[in-house]
């Protein structure tokens, strides 16, 4: 009974892993040295972003001064990178095939345009924070004046709660990102991992 129920689930597995296997439409396409350095850059930033606004009220007043001016000027670096991102992905020659079928497809495409949705959201939000105290933001030193007045305490209190909640979300959704290309290349045994992340490549199967 047990070894029938052991079998059962391998079966299951098998059946769910075929379901999402996407070996079959590959045109052995990857994304180019440009697209590669914009997505890590991104992630680097994101994370880093993440951990300074987690961290610093373990700090003394000047420290944590110090650390809220690299957020900010690197939460500008962001919102450029992200723009440049968006740009090379539109351009014409830089598109590449997506791997994924059926349901795998449509969830990966969801996945990509929420996390560039919420990016773009929170790089937006985080200046309208600076800007909303009255004084320009600064990247890394060179002031950029805001389009906006100030606003008074209270919504910039609540702004601010948006914002760290969203960066909440933005690391839950790049996590389930980064699992999802985990079990690619180590349970389907496909390319999605390698075409972004060329050390991959030395272990994936070739069909």
């Amino acid at each position: 009974m047990q070894a029938q129920e052991t079998t059962d689930r391998m079966t299951d597995q098998t059946s769910f892993d075929t379901a999402t296997r996407i070996a079959a439409g590959d045109d052995g396409t990857t994304y180019n040295s440009v697209a590669i350095a914009l997505h890590w850059t991104t992630a680097g930033l994101v994370l880093i972003q993440f951990v300074t606004s987690f961290v610093w009220d373990w700090f003394p007043r000047e420290t944590r001064q110090t650390l809220e001016s690299l957020h900010t000027s690197l939460g500008v670096l962001l919102t450029a990178v992200i723009v440049a991102r968006v740009i090379w992905r539109l351009m014409p020659g830089h598109q590449v095939s997506s791997l994924e079928v059926g349901w795998v497809k449509i969830a990966s495409k969801g996945v990509h345009y929420l996390l560039y949705l919420l990016l773009i959201v929170q790089a937006g939000l985080g200046m309208t924070i600076g800007w909303a105290a009255g004084h320009p933001i600064h990247l890394f030193g060179l002031p950029i004046p805001g389009p906006i007045r100030a606003l008074d305490r209270p919504f910039r209190h609540e702004l601010r709660e948006i914002h760290q909640w969203l960066g909440y979300g933005i690391v839950i959704v790049a996590f389930g990102h980064a699992l999802a290309a985990l079990y690619h290349h180590y349970a389907l045994h496909d390319r999605v991992l390698g075409r972004m992340f060329p050390p991959a490549r030395r272990s994936e199967s070739r069909a």
